[in-house]
């Protein structure tokens, strides 16, 4: 029998144990919050798990892609291409390094980018692709580098990393994504680069902080790709802090004037300790998807499939859609949700529709599937907090809603 008592279910509260807490304290007591010991274990951990040479840690999965296109020496001439389906960084990263921003709408009926229109947006000006990684389901990226590989004689290299990798570079906005598979493959061994956040409402957290990875065999001299970021995003400063406190080690040289978003040793103990938990709490997401999808499926509602015979997902988000109804029937719904006690979300606004973008010059009638996949999404709440009786209460509160 299903609890109708009146609940209060967040919609992503962190997974934080005691262990987390007393990592965080051990790191406070050892004189290092900064950047330092833990976060040079963390890049170790996120490598080893990737299956990739090495990883940065960065202050957040934004920082990791705006640094990615620095290095890659991407700027001012120069297009990269994203979806209009996703959130603002995805986007704002290329307006940042000065380059134009390229927006692709979705497939019909799908959360990926339409590979047809991506084809067609590659010009002789592209310099990278953004894929998005949604909800935690790797894109189609045997497709993605096909278009990539047919445009070849269109790229115009600016640097030597650009004409070591000799087409247009594709780096992942695998936000949601740490822990996916596809064909055997773990997200961060598919893309050129990939870029993962560990924000606070993501399955694996450092409260803020993200990391970028980049793949084995690309002939990349994998220490200067890792000294480049680490000068960018410590002041240009040749040494970091860690290394300065060598004995007599206190010189060091701005090589330019750059930026300033290191992780600290504080979020990276965090993350230690979640490496630890990750595994369970991936099954345990998948377990709460099979809930849902078993709990809904007599229901008049489309879902997101998280696995299938080739892939598996890091079932960050339980996006679905109703179809046939308003915007306005779905936020009404949302409201009904919550007066339940429970939160729901929407994944994503297009792009075009924020004043932002308008101003950029975007108009969301050029993206009619994006617009399509908006107004009747909603997002279910999706984390390991969730009791089971919770997830058989929310599968029955919107079951009710959507009979009104």
């Amino acid at each position: 029998m299903i609890d109708t008592e009146l609940r209060n279910i967040p919609f992503s509260p962190p997974d934080i144990t005691e262990a987390e807490i007393e990592e965080v304290i051990k790191s406070m007591k050892s004189g290092w919050i900064t950047t330092g010991p833990r976060t040079k274990k963390f890049e170790k951990r996120i490598a080893e798990y990737v299956g990739v040479n090495k990883a940065v840690c960065l202050n957040s999965a934004t920082a990791s892609m705006e640094l990615t296109l620095r290095v890659l020496g991407v700027g001012p001439g120069d297009e990269v291409i994203t979806s209009a389906y996703t959130y603002t960084a995805s986007a704002s990263v290329i307006d940042h390094v000065g380059a134009k921003i390229v927006l692709v709408d979705t497939a019909p009926d799908s959360f990926e980018m339409d590979y047809s229109k991506l084809t067609e947006a590659i010009t002789e000006k592209t310099k990278a692709i953004i894929p998005v990684d949604i909800a935690g389901k790797m894109c189609d990226y045997d497709t993605i580098y096909e278009i990539v590989e047919s445009k070849k004689e269109l790229f115009n290299p600016k640097n030597d990393l650009q004409r070591k990798i000799n087409r247009v570079t594709i780096m992942s906005d695998a936000a949601h994504a740490f822990g996916a598979e596809r064909k055997g493959l773990k997200c961060g061994q598919v893309s050129d680069f990939t870029c993962f956040s560990f924000h606070a409402v993501k399955n694996l957290t450092t409260a803020e902080g993200g990391a970028v990875v980049w793949r084995n065999d690309l002939g990349l001299d994998d220490e200067w790709i890792y000294n480049q970021y680490m000068l960018h995003s410590l002041h240009g400063q040749s040494k970091d802090a860690f290394a300065k406190t060598q004995k007599g080690s206190w010189e060091y040289d701005i090589v330019y004037p750059a930026y300033k978003c290191n992780m600290t040793d504080i979020t990276a103990s965090i993350g230690l300790i979640q490496m630890d938990r990750y595994n369970v709490l991936l099954n345990r997401r998948k377990e709460i998807i099979g809930m849902y999808n078993e709990g809904l499926s007599s229901s008049n509602v489309q879902v997101l499939q998280h696995y299938g015979e080739n892939y598996c997902s890091s079932g960050h988000l339980y996006l679905l859609r109703i179809p046939e109804i308003s915007e306005e029937k779905r936020n009404e719904i949302i409201i009904k949700m919550a007066e339940a006690g429970v939160a729901c979300n929407v994944h994503y606004k297009p792009l075009p529709m924020f004043t932002a973008y308008k101003n950029l010059g975007f108009d969301v009638k050029n993206f009619p599937n994006a617009y399509k996949q908006y107004v009747n999404e909603i997002t279910l709440p999706l984390h390991t907090s969730l009791s089971d009786g919770d997830v058989y209460y929310i599968i029955s509160k919107l079951k009710i809603n959507l009979s009104i």
